[in-house]
């Protein structure tokens, strides 16, 4: 089982949420299974600060490609129903779709030739449905993993790159990292993601500190923001509330509220 940073308000009893691989790990990252049983006039909304890159969701009436988001996005979701997602590694896009990334920011386009009965005689396979569904992706999605390019791994590696080193705080410094120019960088990444290469920094820095004030709502702001990289509380506040849709503060005080 893998852990997402991007899901801001986990825990909710009426969706079951699991993460998984699935192997073809240059072209997937993870595997995403949503199942919620919503009681009659409720409605359950979930929060998430999407990674910088691509999902492929299936469903029970189709198939669907969606671009990264560069603020938090809600779903509100309500009765019974289940989505089938697979968060894509940067290489995928170009294999996936002739779309130019930058015009499905935010957006989403049909993706036809799913499997889309398979997908869900998976989601409800009685015995063990996470290694169904991802045997039934993993087979569907194995051409497109034979076709990565080497431009795909390098800028899979940037976006790693960019996710998992806390001391990489500008573009120039990731383009570095990468061994290229940073207009190299600014292009390869547009053409993968869509997105700019700071954003992939900024992503890695906000989903981490609404990971920190949901899981410890004591945690002292400055400080925080100091270890982010931020030059004072106030810019991480207005950049925090610019993405997330709420202050910092915000985020800490529903902490506290659920969990007292």
């Amino acid at each position: 089982m893998v852990e997402s940073r991007g899901h801001l308000n986990p825990g909710a009893p009426e969706v079951s949420l699991s993460r998984f691989p699935m192997g073809l790990d240059d072209l997937v990252r993870w595997v995403w299974v949503a199942r919620w049983d919503v009681p009659p006039g409720r409605t359950v909304t979930q929060r998430v600060l999407q990674y910088p890159t691509f999902n492929l969701v299936t469903g029970p009436d189709g198939a669907n490609l969606y671009g990264p988001r560069t603020v938090v996005g809600t779903r509100d979701l309500t009765g019974r129903s289940w989505v089938a997602g697979v968060l894509l590694r940067p290489a995928a896009t170009p294999l996936l779709t002739t779309t130019p990334p930058v015009a499905l920011h935010a957006g989403e386009e049909p993706f036809p030739g799913a499997p889309v009965a398979a997908v869900t005689a998976a989601v409800h396979d009685s015995a063990d449905p996470d290694r169904a569904v991802a045997a039934v992706l993993r087979d569907w999605l194995r051409p497109y993993a034979e076709r990565v390019t080497d431009a795909g791994l390098l800028v899979n590696r940037v976006c790693a790159l960019a996710e998992e080193r806390d001391d990489v705080l500008r573009a120039d410094q990731l383009a570095e990292e990468a061994g290229v120019t940073p207009r190299t960088l600014e292009r390869m990444v547009r053409a993968h993601v869509g997105v700019t290469p700071l954003w992939l920094i900024e992503c890695r820095r906000l989903q981490h500190a609404a990971t920190v004030l949901r899981e410890d709502p004591g945690t002292d702001l400055a400080a925080l923001a100091a270890g982010l990289g931020y030059a004072d509380q106030a810019h991480f506040t207005r950049r925090y509330r610019a993405v997330v849709g709420e202050t910092p503060g915000a985020t800490r005080r529903a902490a506290r509220a659920d969990t007292g």
